[in-house]
């Protein structure tokens, strides 16, 4: 099966030794994004609410370099600093999958990079 890595300049570039998404076949498995200002490279101020915000328009853009979008997402997994942040992080998340939302997974970590509040990742279908 082909596997091919893909990259944007509308969102954060891999700070690390992986990839933003690989696609492969007709899905793509995003790396997560936390609320990074991809122009600046800075987190976002405003706390989980503008963070997930910024993450979820990072991976709309990581997702449209994959030739899908945030309609094809079928699992999500969410990320928190702290699980007090669900109901702000969960908020603003229903605003990007108002209907039909795909599955997902929320968790509570120690800490996320960078100090975020919030990390999302999603595997979607690709057209």
């Amino acid at each position: 099966m082909d596997r091919t890595v893909i990259t944007t300049d509308k969102a954060p570039k891999a700070v690390g030794p992986y990839s933003v998404a690989v696609r492969t076949g007709n899905l793509v498995f995003t790396a997560g994004q936390i609320g990074l200002d991809p122009l600046s490279g800075a987190l976002v101020p405003g706390g989980v609410e503008a963070e997930t915000r910024q993450a979820l328009n990072n991976l709309k853009h990581v997702l449209a370099a994959a030739g899908s979008g945030l309609e094809r997402v079928v699992k999500t997994t969410v990320f928190l600093r702290d699980m007090a942040d669900f109901a702000a992080m969960n908020a603003v998340y229903a605003e990007f999958f108002p209907e039909n939302p795909p599955a997902r997974s929320a968790i509570a970590v120690a800490g996320l990079p960078r100090g975020g509040a919030v990390e999302i990742e999603v595997v979607a279908l690709v057209e």
